[in-house]
């Protein structure tokens, strides 16, 4: 039987770790593992450790679910790649324990939904682009008016900030900048 690993993480250094180390200790945790980073990163050295450090047998305990993963997709993979190295997940908000038929079962659910989401998104995508086909509708961005870019460039060459030229022109700066870039045109100093 292997030990409970414990994973706090919070999204900024003004968030409190605290709370969420005392709760992982309260479940039994031998080590808690950390990191002040946000979802979106999966730059995780907290989590990259505890993963280097654990052994099959060991559970990884969380607080919640998206204190581990972004999204549902994100979480069953990291289940996935837990299972593939004996490691239970054990969350305690959801009272989610993978080391159990049931936890794992809650598991399976979780991912036959999140298949069932992308295969709903995807159809209603698809429907959509039809729909809009059938009222003579061109689906996807607008080409590029190529008189607006020439324009852009023609005041940019007098010395106007390629941002300005953008805002006049009613064009994206990265527009512009994108433009500039295939024209071989540096940016003015």
């Amino acid at each position: 039987m292997g030990g409970v690993l414990g994973y706090a993480r919070v999204s900024t250094g003004d968030q409190d770790i605290a709370a969420q180390t005392l709760r992982l200790e309260g479940a039994g945790a031998i080590k808690v593992f950390s990191d002040v980073r946000s979802g979106k990163s999966m730059d995780r050295p907290g989590l990259a450790a505890l993963l280097d450090y654990a052994r099959a047998g060991d559970t990884l305990a969380i607080v919640r679910l998206d204190r581990l993963g972004r999204s549902l997709a994100e979480l069953l993979v990291t289940v996935a790649m837990l299972k593939e190295r004996g490691i239970a997940l054990l969350s305690l908000e959801e009272k989610i324990d993978t080391s159990s038929a049931a936890g794992e079962l809650v598991f399976h659910v979780f991912g036959a939904i999140a298949h069932f989401e992308r295969r709903l998104i995807s159809e209603r995508t698809r429907d959509g682009v039809a729909a809009a086909r059938a009222k003579g509708k061109r689906p996807g961005r607008r080409p590029l008016d190529q008189a607006k870019v020439d324009a852009a460039m023609t005041l940019i060459a007098a010395k106007t900030a390629p941002t300005e030229a953008a805002r006049q022109l009613g064009l994206g700066r990265s527009t512009i900048y994108r433009e500039m870039r295939r024209l071989g045109i540096s940016r003015p100093v």
